[in-house]
């Protein structure tokens, strides 16, 4: 691509973004935002318009218009224009989402997986039958869907939608979106679930006027998605961010990706339950577990405070870490067991404060995030609008300089 073409789509990139970021925005200010000239964004609006991407709104402002003697336009996206599917695969179940291309929740839907750990052909399988479940509840057929965000955890090239290793997976280095395309008839977006949730916080939640924050999730694993500049950051190979992977104790604990002294070989459910000898009941959740766990170790049980406190203790070191090498904006914990306070309780976050280079500024504000896999889902449907956007905004025309 040449420069000015690739000049030309990044701006028509900053000025999708703008829109979308303000909700309405008159072109003005959308000039204002982006820093691009006001005869571009007009023509690069009009183009906008043309395709059905967004569409003109009347001004929130009406008394100043009307002093003016012309009313202002502001531009929206057209929620209408695309509709997508998010879905997080997470230990158990499937969670769906199904977005306009506003990014509201127009349909939802769960399901339990047919099996923890399957082959990519029968995940894809089970992906296409209760993602036309899910649609059917919405009254929408398959046909109507624009494009699928998948989130898992593991080890993804979300450029390839490439999958290196996953703990839902069978087999390694599988090439996950094309597999999925093939069963779905449409076009998948793969990455990391973390990275996701990452993406639902920009987007969505409380990174969205933050343009340097971490996202640290606690669930069956570890993970972590990094935004960078307002932008997410994956890595040169695309397998960055593994912060549940990184050393903690050399030849430590033993790992569910097959290496020793990760930090998720002591923070996970898994760790917690191996440390505490728990013998596994079918008939009860791993969460469910973990609050008996929890409970034993707050009523005083020695052993079971010895494995929370040494949780707490490697969970501490691994955000100091993060804190020592990013210096970010702000640490969002989220994930299914923040429902659970024991690695973010005050001990521990004191611990933290203690092991972060110290100066006269206060550290980076670490916020707590009860959301659920519907969120996360989401976050894989706003990586599907990412990506129909993109695939939208190259159709245009090249008028823009």
């Amino acid at each position: 691509m040449s420069a000015s073409r690739d000049q030309r789509s990044g701006s028509k990139r900053k000025i999708l973004a703008a829109i979308r970021a303000a909700g309405r925005i008159a072109r003005i200010d959308v000039a204002k935002a982006t820093g691009i000239s006001q005869a571009t964004v007009t023509t690069i609006t009009a183009e906008m318009l043309s395709a059905g991407l967004i569409h003109e709104v009347a001004s929130d402002d009406g008394d100043r218009g009307a002093r003016r003697g012309r009313p202002r336009v502001d531009l929206a996206l057209r929620g209408e224009a695309r509709t997508v599917v998010g879905v997080k695969i997470a230990h158990q179940s499937l969670s769906i989402a199904i977005l306009d291309f506003s990014g509201d929740v127009i349909g939802e839907h769960s399901a339990p997986l047919a099996a923890a750990v399957q082959s990519t052909h029968d995940l894809a399988a089970q992906l296409r039958t209760q993602i036309s479940i899910a649609a059917e509840k919405a009254g929408m057929t398959m046909d109507q869907i624009s494009a699928v965000g998948v989130g898992l955890a593991g080890i993804v090239d979300a450029t390839r939608g490439f999958v290196h290793w996953s703990p839902s997976l069978t087999e390694r280095n599988q090439p996950f979106r094309d597999i999925a395309q093939e069963a779905l008839g449409c076009p998948v977006f793969v990455d990391n679930d973390a990275n996701l949730v990452a993406m639902a916080e920009l987007m969505f939640g409380h990174g969205k006027n933050v343009q340097d924050f971490i996202v640290v999730t606690i669930e069956s694993g570890v993970g972590m998605g990094i935004v960078l500049g307002g932008e997410l950051y994956r890595g040169t190979r695309g397998c960055g961010a593994e912060f549940g992977h990184t050393k903690v104790q050399l030849d430590g604990a033993l790992c569910r990706c097959g290496q020793r002294g990760c930090l998720e070989a002591y923070v996970a459910d898994y760790a917690l339950l191996r440390e505490a000898d728990v013998v596994q009941n079918s008939k009860q959740s791993s969460a469910r577990q973990i609050a008996v766990l929890l409970k034993a170790a707050r009523d005083g049980d020695q052993t079971a405070q010895s494995i929370v406190n040494r949780a707490g203790r490697m969970f501490a070191m691994g955000l100091a870490n993060l804190v020592n090498i990013f210096d970010p904006q702000q640490i969002i914990l989220a994930g299914e067991r923040v429902q659970f306070d024991h690695l973010y309780a005050d001990g521990v976050m004191a611990s933290i404060r203690q092991q972060i280079v110290q100066i006269d500024l206060p550290p980076p504000e670490i916020v707590i995030h009860k959301w659920g896999d519907l969120m996360w889902a989401r976050g894989a449907g706003a990586f599907a609008i990412q990506g129909v956007s993109d695939m939208a905004l190259k159709d245009l025309g090249e008028h823009a300089s």
